[in-house]
C-alpha cells in the first residue's frame, strides 16, 4: 500500500467514536508505519458519534476524492422513539417532553412517510456543524445560546417502514448529502402530532461503499501494520 500516494480505506466506524476519533486513530498508526511526523488523512462525511456505520478514510493525495466521495447517495437504518422529544433530536441530550402516542398506528406511519419522500425542506439541528457567523451551532447551544439555522433544500430517494410500534419504529432511509437523519426524527414526530427523537442509527451505504465492505477500525489498524508499504517514487 502507498499511503502517501494515495489508499482509500472502508471503516465500519464503532459506537461512540467520533469521525476525528477514527481519522487520529488511522493517521497516528499509518504515520508510525511509514516512518513519517506528517500525512493527510481525512474522511468523507461525518457520523455523530452515536451512530455505526460507513465511514470513507482518504489518505495522501486521496483525499483529493473527499467531495466526490461524499457527494454519493446514502442509505442509513434508523430507530426512532415517539411521544418524546430532546434538544439534540438523538440520545446526546436528555428528554425535555413528553407526548401522547396512543393515536399512533401503522396505517398513520406509513401515510406520514410518505410525504417525507422526494425534494424536502430541512432545518439542521442547533446540535450540530453548520456555522452561525463563523461559530459552529453545536457549541453556541451547548452553551444554551439561541440557534436559528435556515433550513435546506434535500432529496429522500427511499423511506421504507422496517418496524413499528406506537412509540418507536425503524426506517430504511435513502437520501441525498446533507440529511440530518436526526432532524428527519424530530419531522416525523412532529408530522405524527407527536415527538420523536433519534435513538440508534447505522450508515448502510455510501454510494457504491456498503457496510458489507467495510472492516473494523482493528482490522484497519492490523492491516496498517502488517501491509507491504510502498513509498512514491522520488
Amino acid at each position: 500500500m502507498n499511503f502517501i500516494d494515495g489508499e482509500i480505506l472502508y471503516i465500519d466506524k464503532p459506537l461512540e467514536w467520533t469521525s476525528f476519533n477514527v481519522v487520529k486513530r488511522l493517521r497516528s498508526c499509518i504515520l508510525r508505519r511509514i516512518g513519517s511526523k506528517k500525512l493527510k488523512v481525512g474522511h468523507a462525511g461525518t457520523l455523530d458519534p452515536l451512530a455505526t456505520g460507513v465511514m470513507i478514510i482518504c489518505t495522501g493525495r486521496a483525499t483529493k476524492r473527499i467531495d466526490e466521495l461524499q457527494a454519493g447517495v446514502k442509505e442509513y437504518i434508523a430507530t426512532i422513539g415517539l411521544g418524546a422529544t430532546t434538544p439534540s433530536y438523538d440520545l446526546e441530550t436528555a428528554i425535555d417532553a413528553h407526548y401522547p402516542t396512543d393515536h399512533i398506528t401503522r396505517e398513520l406511519v406509513l401515510d406520514t412517510l410518505e410525504r417525507f419522500k422526494g425534494r424536502i425542506e430541512q432545518v439542521p439541528p442547533a446540535f450540530s456543524a453548520c456555522k452561525i457567523d463563523g461559530h459552529r451551532a453545536y457549541k453556541m447551544a451547548r452553551r444554551g445560546e439561541e440557534v436559528q439555522l435556515k433550513a435546506k433544500i434535500l432529496v429522500i430517494d427511499e423511506i421504507e417502514l422496517l418496524e413499528f410500534s406506537p412509540t418507536s419504529i425503524a426506517i430504511r432511509v435513502v437520501c441525498s448529502k446533507g440529511t440530518y437523519i436526526r432532524a428527519l426524527a424530530r419531522d416525523i414526530g412532529e408530522a405524527l402530532r407527536s415527538g420523536g427523537h433519534l435513538t440508534a442509527l447505522r450508515r448502510t451505504r455510501v454510494g457504491e461503499v456498503s457496510v458489507a465492505d467495510c472492516i473494523t477500525v482493528d482490522q484497519a489498524v492490523e492491516l496498517i501494520q502488517n501491509t507491504d508499504i510502498e513509498m512514491p517514487a522520488e
